[in-house]
């Protein structure tokens, strides 16, 4: 007779003792199950006692995380949490070294853990790691537990950041300004100041008036990559809590000091490979970079303004000066006026009073600054193609000014310009860090490209968006090659003329044709079915070699990693923390386990409740198209295991698999085009031997019956 559903058979093992074999009762008391446990062993005072899991992080077993144990599971008898913590924080006032030392290496093993960091918060464990920090007897192995002990216990959010102390983050950037330091204290404590600066905007700005930053310059040469990629991390964070004006002064004392050069050559093109957190970082710095741009693109022009009249006034003499010289003198002001307002419309303003084309934000004062450096860096250029088209027919004219409003408005709407930094994104283009003055050159490079483009799609004004349309893609497909510099950008962007777009477009849609013959619709919807099964297979394949997932806080992004794969027999869901840089684990050495039965629902997007959490803010919209949750069976309540899926594709590759587990469709946009791909491959196959036979539309028509049967033989008749 089958076991009662709350009934689990589990391993319980103690130090120095023969392992029990058990009968769990969930709905028992979880005092009274350790009662019975001590009593097996002759154990007095069960309410010292703990149970925790085997394997893992070793945590303990409370009331709200026993329905985690299933059948097979090994738990090991151990001291209590609150008896444990007491110990350690004795420990931590030993006289000796070594005793304060064994007891941070203990108390970091169990901080992971949230029952045992509460406990250790509430006897005022924080305060007692902060005065080993804030004392610095030890500045070397000691000091450096006592920081990741610190860190660990406030990952949990059970106290604010906002809470520290003046005096002990001073101390910490004492560590950070100290020179001959230990190579594991430096960043643990920059890591410690970035969570400051992100959580707390008073300490931020003691963060940033402590630390100059010409020492985060000094962290990031050195040749260790987790203290760059922690320098790099506090840095971004004391750029995203600068206003406009002094991230600006910050960005030019930065590249001043040659940190552009510095990140291009030596952390870019390092040999060692750029890790996902300092890829994050160098997106955000790109982001933020890019992000001094929005000023200019939010503020019109003003006719008022003395300035903006004479650098539209460079602008036109730098095109026709030379020629205007010579025929303007002596003449009236009302001639001259008329002169200028038909060389504006030459340079291709629509007004003859450009500041009415200029008006429009985005891209307000950002396009005529384009305008002028390119009239400036590349007089050549600029002239060649104001001149060149002056000299067109007027519909066939290549109007300059229009091209690079519209052109200013795409390339911030591409690079997205003023728009928030994601929380996780890596997306970010090296050649932007090859480059000074990146975005005017890299306008420069496409206003060419849109002349060139125009050329030779042989335009007309009439033609005007569908050229943006086409220079949009071709600056969209070069710019996600991820060029390493402007020349290799411009060699690329330049080799993607316009037939090949269109080749490109052509093979696209004959890889995604949806209007075929009635005959060969038929034959796909028949090996739809065969097809799905395949897809779901490999779906179900990928679950089970398993996928690292971030660790997403509501605050940040997290370094941390875990990851969940699929038992062979797809009735297990097995997942566990790991540490970052070392491989996937094998199935059999992760601690966590959710059977495929308990699951109830599998949940996307908003409907998800780590995305409900965090709000709806636009920061948050990339990581609401790459959440997905799925519920389970918790005892009598209904629990959540939430993802966010490191790329889009883990994402359909993982809610696709899930909903085959769970008997549902697979409806994401990748199993689509894996159908539809599957399908155009199969359907060939299908009809090669009728390559170059026309099939019609419909079937042929059912010939009329003959005039009389005679051919046909009775067989009722018998023969002679």
């Amino acid at each position: 007779m089958a076991p009662p559903r709350n009934v689990v058979k589990i391993a319980v093992q103690m130090r120095d003792a023969i392992p029990q074999l058990i009968q769990l009762d969930q709905a028992k008391p979880l005092a009274a199950v350790l009662k019975e446990v001590c009593d097996a062993w002759s154990l007095p005072h069960s309410e010292r006692y703990a149970l925790q899991f085997a394997d893992g992080h070793r945590r303990y077993i409370t009331e709200n995380n026993r329905m985690e144990i299933k059948n097979g599971s090994i738990l090991c008898l151990s001291t209590a949490p609150d008896r444990e913590a007491e110990r350690l924080l004795r420990g931590l006032q030993s006289e000796s070294r070594e005793g304060r030392r064994e007891a941070l290496r203990h108390l970091l093993l169990l901080a992971p853990d949230l029952t045992f960091a509460r406990e250790v918060i509430s006897r005022d464990g924080l305060q007692r790691l902060g005065t080993i920090i804030e004392d610095g007897d030890d500045l070397g192995e000691v000091l450096a537990l006592a920081l990741r002990a610190f860190l660990e216990l406030m990952e949990h959010g059970v106290v604010s950041w906002e809470t520290l102390s003046i005096p002990f983050v001073r101390k910490v950037v004492c560590y950070v300004n100290m020179n001959l330091m230990d190579a594991s204290v430096q960043p643990l404590a920059l890591g410690l100041l970035e969570n400051v600066t992100l959580s707390s905007p008073t300490l931020g700005q003691l963060v940033k008036s402590e630390v100059p930053l010409d020492r985060l310059l000094v962290h990031l040469q050195v040749m260790n990559q987790q203290l760059q990629t922690k320098a790099m991390a506090l840095l971004t964070a004391l750029l995203q809590g600068a206003t406009p004006a002094e991230r600006k002064h910050m960005f030019d004392y930065l590249w001043q000091r040659n940190l552009r050069q510095f990140i291009y050559k030596n952390i870019i093109h390092s040999a060692a490979p750029l890790g996902d957190e300092m890829a994050h970082h160098l997106y955000v710095l790109q982001a933020l970079m890019l992000g001094l741009l929005e000023p200019r693109m939010r503020t019109p022009l003003d006719p008022y303004s003395q300035e903006q009249r004479e650098q539209l006034q460079a602008l036109r003499q730098a095109a026709f000066e030379p020629e205007g010289e010579s025929v303007g003198t002596g003449l009236s002001a009302d001639r001259r006026r008329s002169l200028c307002a038909r060389e504006f419309r030459k340079l291709g303003f629509s007004n003859s009073n450009p500041a009415q084309d200029l008006e429009r934000v985005p891209p307000g004062l950002l396009a005529l600054d384009n305008m002028l450096y390119f009239s400036r860096q590349a007089p050549s250029a600029y002239s060649r193609f104001v001149l060149e088209n002056s000299s067109r027919e007027d519909k066939h004219e290549c109007p300059f000014a229009r091209s690079s409003i519209q052109l200013t408005v795409l390339l911030c709407d591409l690079l997205h310009v003023g728009e928030p930094c994601s929380e996780t994104a890596q997306d970010f283009s090296p050649m932007f860090f090859g480059q000074d003055q990146s975005f005017h050159e890299l306008f420069c490079v496409s206003i060419q490209l849109l002349n060139k483009t125009w050329k030779e799609m042989r335009a007309t004004q009439e033609d005007f968006d569908k050229v943006m349309q086409v220079v949009r893609e071709q600056l969209a497909r070069t710019l996600a090659l991820k060029p390493s510099s402007l020349e290799l950008f411009r060699t690329k962007v330049n080799a993607l003329t316009y037939g090949e777009v269109l080749r490109l477009r052509q093979t696209e849609r004959l890889h995604q044709e949806g209007t075929l013959a009635p005959p060969i619709l038929e034959l796909r919807e028949k090996l739809k079915p065969e097809l799905l099964g395949l897809i779901r297979q490999q779906r179900l394949l990928r679950l089970c070699e398993g996928t690292l997932f971030h660790k997403i806080s509501s605050r940040r992004r997290q370094d941390k990693l875990w990851f969940c794969c699929l038992s062979p027999n797809h009735k297990v869901l097995q997942y566990g923390d790991v540490e970052e840089g070392v491989g996937p684990p094998t199935p059999e050495s992760l601690p966590e386990q959710l059977p495929v039965a308990d699951i109830r629902a599998l949940l996307t997007g908003k409907d998800c409740p780590h995305v409900r959490e965090k709000g709806s803010g636009k920061q948050n919209k990339d990581i609401c198209e790459l959440a997905f949750s799925v519920s389970y069976d918790h005892g009598e309540e209904e629990a959540y295991l939430n993802f966010i899926a490191p790329s889009k594709r883990e994402f359909h590759l993982w809610t696709d698999g899930l909903s085959a587990l769970l008997g549902n469709p697979m409806g994401s946009e990748q199993t689509r085009l894996d159908l539809e791909q599957l399908l155009t491959m199969e359907t060939k196959l299908r009809l090669l031997e009728l390559e170059n036979v026309p099939i019609p539309e419909h079937p042929p028509p059912v010939p009329p019956p003959p005039t009389n049967f005679n051919f046909c033989y009775d067989c009722s008749i018998a023969e002679p």
